[in-house]
């Protein structure tokens, strides 16, 4: 009796009654009140809310779906075959492995290293669970920085910062310079942490070597670091853009290059993606930004399961990267498909040739959630409102090419008729 009064004393929580007369457990901790600083709504959940309410009210509509920018294809057979194999090795005494080590196993380690376009070392290569996941945990070795963030931009880069406490710059992009915002438009030379993505998630639109060079230059000449994502490089079709930011003459001196499996090799929902921090990277006091993402994610992160770090190997082998690059080159004919249309009908875009978005001018002055409801309704076409991705996406809108080929011409047919 004595060891149940202990405990319930223990764990007694303080309460209060409701209206109700209702008693509800009240809490004497605090909380990080940065998060109030986010939105309350997610954009996707934002979107997905109001197409669950679309069809409840209207449940034998069919919708086609070219919002999320989640793949469609399933995996590569190479891939599936290695994700197989491991998993049974998994199985055996003999084979079975537990943890993998802090960085990745060395098999893909190498295997990215020899797929760059540039030169890394494997010290310099960390696995991870994907591109969004580190993306939004590098703030976690960074202090108070200014941080410089193009707008629109990927949820993400923005309030994993706010969650941090973090203050935000954004410089603009716009149909004015391409939405490729450019280091002249940073007020001040103070060092910063600039977050880059090209292609860009949402706009599609694509950095060249020339424009790359300026910003490696400026981010040398100040002191800054850039958070390159390089999520979408195997969309890349024209020469004259880089696939990495390391082609670019001192990106070592100044960049971490955050890159995925996801797209390429479509690892969405299996997860799987690396980080490149170069060894030549320090900090204001000398301190290695290598060794402390490496600390922070033996810290926080177990690591990538062996079947998966085994069927990204696979993705990367020579057949690997021929079966993938064939569901890439079937999203590029779907984005070619709407392309064409916005062509024909005189609608101002970026994106589509070397991305699977396509960043289109609302027509007729509308807004952007003015066109989303606008397609919903009207033609049960589900894009995402540029809007969500910051204040310069006002009027625009995404679509992704991600879709089957079948519905993305039945989305062109669809919009034919109001656009």
């Amino acid at each position: 009796m004595r060891c149940t009064a202990a405990v319930s004393k223990r764990f007694f929580v303080s309460t209060n009654k409701t209206e109700s007369g209702r008693k509800e457990p009240e809490m004497n901790i605090k909380i990080n009140d940065n998060f109030k600083r986010i939105k309350d709504s997610y954009l996707f959940s934002e979107i997905a809310s109001r197409v669950r309410q679309y069809s409840a009210d209207n449940p034998h509509v069919e919708l086609i779906r070219l919002g999320i920018g989640d793949v469609t294809l399933p995996l590569a057979p190479v891939v599936v075959d290695a994700m197989v194999t491991a998993a049974k090795e998994m199985g055996r005494q003999e084979t079975f492995r537990g943890y993998p080590p802090e960085s990745g196993h060395e098999f893909l380690k190498q295997a990215i290293k020899d797929h760059y376009s540039a030169d890394i070392s494997l010290s310099e290569i960390v696995v991870s669970d994907g591109a969004k996941s580190d993306i939004g945990n590098l703030v976690d070795i960074l202090g108070a920085n200014k941080v410089v963030i193009p707008d629109p931009v990927y949820p993400v880069y923005v309030d994993s910062n706010l969650m941090n406490g973090n203050n935000i710059t954004l410089i603009s992009g716009s149909r004015d310079n391409g939405f490729l915002p450019m280091p002249d438009q940073i007020e001040g030379t103070e060092p910063a942490v600039i977050y880059l993505c090209s292609p860009n998630n949402p706009t599609g639109a694509a950095y060249n070597r020339a424009q790359l060079k300026e910003w490696v230059d400026y981010a040398v000449r100040t002191g800054s670091l850039i958070i390159y994502d390089s999520a979408y490089e195997a969309f890349i079709a024209d020469d004259d853009l880089p696939h990495s930011i390391y082609e670019i003459e001192g990106a070592r001196n100044c960049a971490v290059e955050v890159c995925s499996f996801s797209k390429f090799a479509g690892f969405t929902g299996t997860r799987c993606g690396w980080t490149v921090v170069p060894e030549d990277l320090k900090a204001d006091d000398g301190t290695s930004l290598n060794k402390m993402w490496i600390r922070r994610q033996s810290t926080k992160f177990n690591g990538v399961s062996y079947p998966v770090q085994r069927a990204a190997e696979a993705a990367l082998s020579h057949e690997g990267i021929r079966q993938c690059m064939k569901n890439i080159e079937y999203y590029r004919r779907n984005a070619a498909l709407i392309g064409e249309l916005l062509d024909k009908k005189g609608i101002y875009y970026t994106g589509g040739k070397n991305s699977p978005y396509i960043w289109m001018q609302c027509p007729d002055g509308m807004g952007s959630w003015e066109f989303f409801d606008h397609l919903l309704n009207e033609v049960q076409i589900v894009g995402t409102p540029g809007e969500g991705f910051g204040k310069a996406g006002e009027g625009y809108f995404r679509i992704t090419s991600f879709g089957t080929y079948e519905n993305t011409q039945k989305a062109c047919e669809r919009l034919n008729t109001i656009l």
